[in-house]
């Protein structure tokens, strides 16, 4: 592979000879840690598969002396490799390994498929079912482990979480690892990273990976008294080239330029722009990536974005969009923020569990993905919206229910059909039907589809989590009889 033998060497480095296909695998290399290697080293290797494809990964110094390269094959056979850096003991050196088929849950990252949904990089359908847990990865150990010990239990299959600590209402802890050497009291050194910082974080990463859950990695946000906040447009940018870097290899990251990114008044619309263009050219395996509002949209027709990741318009209507923000952006909508459950004093913390679950399916049939989160007061300020640890809402046993429904239907996803004014539905024309009444009661339903057509009916109780199926099944105009209470479905299927 070489192109000058003469500079290559074989004999450098520590790697392993096989991975699993979307794992990744790590180049480790000893070499000088005289001066700033953070600034004064750049490392990078291309990978060539056998059959010709070829990928570009960027390496990191890790501290003590040690550099990195980690990268993700997205194809089984034979790889080889080469580094370049700008130190002659990092430069030049070749090697290759062997990419195994993947296997059992390993599905690769998630894309955009169909336009409005998600998959796997193999085709097998995501439909994200989020929750948000912003500062959980830095609180103590034995939080941090109940945080993934209710995840695992949980029906979540994606977390957003922060970069950065979070001092916002209670939260207001200090972290246990800072992302720059120095310190609050002597000042950061922004020119040297603390690996001890991202270490834990990507640990983390791998836990929610051997979990089944993505992490949504939000890289700024506003909630601030460190200085993350406001730091230099050199040192924004050499933090998304470290972290990309550290963390691009990772199948199960989504990158989220910023939490509530209006309210970062000292940044620009320039400045996401040039955020976008940095974490993308150093992301050779093109994650999901999108921005978060807190009241004005970003521009998410821009080419960049993969996703609509947005919060409630206001206090009450915010899942009842998600089709017009559909035709608007052509995009995935993802309802990120909705509100939580909970009962702290803000409006956007107190809804029922009932209202969230509500929330939900009204985003689903609608033919978009809305996400969950938790404010219920603690003793301890342990609410899970920011720390983690329990969930104590009724909603989520309920989205996992409405998850088991998703995952039953259609297997591009809920696409939203033409409604009556009082009833939303989704589903595919003359095969499947999903009706879903909400806050509505009624008692019986009539149903008008063509002649000829045959359909099983499940009558679908949202909140008592059970499916009813009809003992008959029915064509053309006919009535259905409901048991006049709220948070009632139908759901009609084509009998063979």
């Amino acid at each position: 592979m070489s192109s000058n033998p003469k500079h290559s060497r074989t004999d450098q480095g520590r790697m392993p000879t096989t991975v699993e296909q979307w794992d990744y695998i790590e180049l480790t290399l000893e070499g000088t840690q005289a001066g700033n290697p953070f600034t004064e080293v750049t490392l990078a290797a291309e990978f060539v598969s056998d059959a010709g494809e070829q990928v570009g990964a960027s390496g990191f110094y890790d501290g003590d002396g040690i550099y990195r390269i980690r990268f993700m094959p997205t194809v089984p056979g034979v790889w080889r490799y080469r580094t370049r850096s700008s130190d002659s003991e990092l430069d030049g050196i070749e090697g290759a390994f062997t990419c195994l088929p993947a296997n059992g849950d390993n599905h690769g990252p998630v894309r955009v498929r169909h336009q409005y949904h998600f998959a796997y990089a193999d085709g097998t359908p995501y439909r994200p079912i989020g929750t948000t847990c912003y500062a959980w990865t830095h609180q103590e150990e034995e939080l941090q482990e109940a945080t993934l010990a209710t995840l695992q239990d949980g029906p979540f299959n994606k977390l957003r979480m922060c970069v950065f600590p979070k001092y916002y209402q209670y939260n207001t802890n200090e972290p246990s690892y800072h992302a720059f050497e120095g310190s609050m009291e002597d000042g950061w050194d922004y020119e040297r990273f603390n690996p001890l910082f991202f270490r834990h974080l990507e640990r983390r990463i791998a836990d929610l990976r051997a979990l089944g859950i993505e992490a949504d990695l939000i890289l700024f946000h506003p909630y601030d008294r460190w200085g993350y906040d406001k730091m230099s447009a050199e040192t924004d940018d050499r933090y998304l080239r470290y972290i990309t870097a550290r963390l691009s290899a990772y199948r199960n990251v989504w990158w989220s330029l910023a939490n509530e990114y209006d309210l970062m008044r000292a940044k620009t619309t320039d400045d996401w722009e040039r955020f976008a263009e940095v974490v993308t050219s150093h992301d050779p395996y093109d994650h999901l990536i999108s921005i978060h509002n807190c009241i004005p949209f970003y521009d998410y027709t821009r080419p960049w974005i993969t996703h609509c990741s947005v919060q409630r318009v206001d206090a009450y209507r915010t899942a009842e969009n998600t089709d017009q923000w559909r035709q608007q952006w052509r995009k995935p909508i993802v309802i990120d923020e909705c509100a939580y459950e909970g009962n702290i004093d803000w409006g956007w913390g107190n809804i029922t569990g009932e209202e969230m679950v509500r929330r939900f399916w009204e985003g689903a049939v609608r033919g978009g993905y809305v996400g969950h989160g938790e404010t219920y007061l603690h003793p301890q300020d342990i609410l899970w919206w920011s720390k983690g640890g329990q969930l104590h809402g009724s909603s989520p046993a309920r989205i996992g229910f409405l998850r088991t429904i998703l995952e039953e239907g259609p297997e591009h996803g809920l696409n939203p059909l033409p409604s009556d004014w009082d009833v939303p539905r989704a589903g595919i024309e003359g095969e499947y039907y999903l009706y879903y009444f909400g806050f509505n009661q009624p008692s019986y339903r009539h149903f008008k589809l063509d002649p000829g057509v045959r359909y099983q009916v499940d009558v679908i109780d949202t909140w008592g989590m059970t499916v009813r199926t009809l003992d008959q099944t029915f064509e053309g105009n006919f009535r259905i009889d409901l048991p006049g209470k709220q948070y009632m479905a139908v759901r009609l299927i084509r009998v063979r």
